[in-house]
């Protein structure tokens, strides 16, 4: 059984689709033991503990300094004691003793296709904004391992999302996490639950 973690800054749909692909049997083998939050108002807090799992809030506001923030996330992450830790949304800098403790067992789900439209400064809404601005006709979200770089690791799988001209930025992120997000998130966490991918020379590579 893979434990994972999850980690949200918001509102959780991306939490719902994997709370859903685990209960429907979509994903196998997978049993989230808690989901973290640096926002005491995140909805996704709501979502975990409505569905029995435990939710815990592990906030910057409340330190002084940065580092006792990192210190204290990172301690909430080995008392869970996770196999897998997935980043869905949650819009904090990992600090680099915690990407090096779990290197491989970190993934992280983006809005565009890597690399483009990805790196600071890149997230929530600005990446649908930056697209449209572009021109792109394609656009659509990344799963990918979480490195020491942004939004730089190796890539588990993509899926494409058509660019309409009527699209907002908002119409167009709405659509990404439809047709996108919530169906290759759940999905790259069975393959890694079931043992389907590997990295190997800084690719991930299929087992299936």
């Amino acid at each position: 059984m893979l434990k994972i973690v999850v980690c949200v800054s918001g509102g959780g749909t991306n939490l719902q689709a994997v709370m859903d692909s685990i209960a429907d049997g979509t994903v196998t083998g997978t049993k989230i033991i808690g989901v973290i939050s640096n926002n005491k108002k995140a909805y996704a807090l709501e979502r975990a503990q409505k569905a029995g799992i435990p939710a815990f809030c592990v906030s910057p506001k409340d330190y002084e300094v940065r580092e006792d923030f990192n210190q204290a996330f990172l301690h909430k992450i080995e008392e869970l004691e996770p196999d897998l830790i997935v980043l869905a949304g949650f819009l904090v800098v990992l600090p680099g003793e915690m990407i090096k403790r779990y290197a491989g067992r970190i993934i992280n789900i983006h809005p565009s296709l890597i690399p483009s439209f990805c790196g600071t400064g890149f997230y929530g809404l600005r990446v649908h904004e930056a697209a449209l601005e572009r021109g792109v006709k394609v656009t659509g979200a990344t799963v990918h391992f979480v490195d020491e770089g942004t939004d730089t690791g190796p890539i588990i799988i993509q899926k494409p999302v058509m660019v309409e001209e009527s699209d907002t930025p908002e119409i167009l992120q709405k659509r990404v996490m439809e047709q996108a997000e919530w169906v290759i998130l759940p999905k790259a966490i069975d393959w890694i639950a079931n043992g389907k991918i590997e990295i190997k020379d800084g690719k991930v590579i299929s087992r299936q």
